[in-house]
């Protein structure tokens, strides 16, 4: 006998890769190195059910020394988060969920950038690419371009490297902040680093710490608000260095212990944050990025 009552059970996403973990109906895998994401089972068809919502961030770049800028953040991309429970994200996301497909992804999880000055590493994932941060600048230097740009070093005025480098839509990162103005009196001061949601503090005059790191974004695609992607501090003579940006950002050197490091702070590990910048001798690492995916999987 027919029976016309009968209904299919939904097909759901299976996949391996990274470290899995689970929010309501909702699995995450989470990517602090670079493997494969295997998915051995799709629904078949561009639904909800076969899609999945992705962070991809880039690793930060390396602080500058001898008194320099920080940092900048790794380029920080994320999905609307709107079609895998609709959590809460920062203002950098944009695009659309992606489908998947029964298929092995290549996801590659970028390098912080090495002190000092060194642009931080790519990240990639289903198609989308975080640029590196870009290196802090040395003394009386420029700041690196990148995804956020690094902080300018020195006196005089050295401009923070431009962010959002190459350009993404919506953007990335931002630019890195310059160091103290030319015209300012006595001592030296950093830029602070761009950050995926801010720009790095310009310098200011004594006794002001150096610049500040722009700050990072926050994402609950793991299912805990978390904030990564902040800029770098810029080192400081005789006065503290700057902070770091929430969100991992290491915070910047000083010759003078009493107010802070005499080093510069390295970028917190898979946040994609900038390193601090450094008085002497020794400026902070970029913190390596991070590839986060979430899909339906009951």
């Amino acid at each position: 006998v027919k029976n016309d009552n009968w209904v299919s059970a939904p097909a759901f996403i299976s996949a391996t890769g990274g470290t899995i973990s689970e929010s309501g109906n909702y699995r995450i895998h989470t990517f602090t190195a670079s493997g494969p994401f295997n998915v051995t089972a799709a629904f078949g068809k561009p639904t909800a059910i076969s899609s999945a919502d992705y962070l991809v961030i880039g690793g930060g770049g390396g602080g500058g020394t001898t008194i320099a800028g920080g940092g900048g953040a790794g380029g920080y991309r994320e999905s609307p988060g709107t079609t895998t429970g609709s959590y809460t994200v920062s203002p950098r996301a944009g695009g659309s969920a992606i489908e998947l497909t029964t298929q092995d992804y290549t996801i590659t999880v970028g390098g912080g950038g090495p002190a000092p000055a060194g642009d931080g590493s790519d990240s990639s994932g289903l198609g989308i690419t975080s640029n590196g941060g870009g290196g802090g600048g040395l003394f009386n230097a420029v700041g690196r371009a990148g995804a956020s740009g690094g902080g300018g070093g020195g006196r005089g005025n050295f401009a923070g490297g431009a962010g959002n480098t190459p350009p993404t839509n919506p953007a990335q990162g931002f630019a890195g902040g310059n160091s103290k103005p030319e015209s300012s009196p006595s001592f030296d001061s950093g830029g602070g680093g761009g950050g995926a949601t801010a720009v790095g503090a310009t310098a200011a005059n004594d006794p002001a710490p150096a610049g500040v790191g722009g700050a990072g974004g926050t994402s609950s695609i793991n299912g805990t608000p978390t904030a990564r992607a902040g800029g770098g501090g810029g080192s400081r003579e005789n006065f503290a260095g700057g902070a770091g940006g929430a969100g991992g950002g290491g915070a910047g050197g000083t010759d003078t212990a009493p107010l802070g490091p005499t080093v510069g702070v390295a970028g917190t590990t898979n946040t994609g944050s900038g390193g601090g910048g450094g008085r002497s001798p020794t400026a902070g690492a970029g913190g390596s990025g991070v590839v986060i995916i979430r899909y339906q999987y009951q």
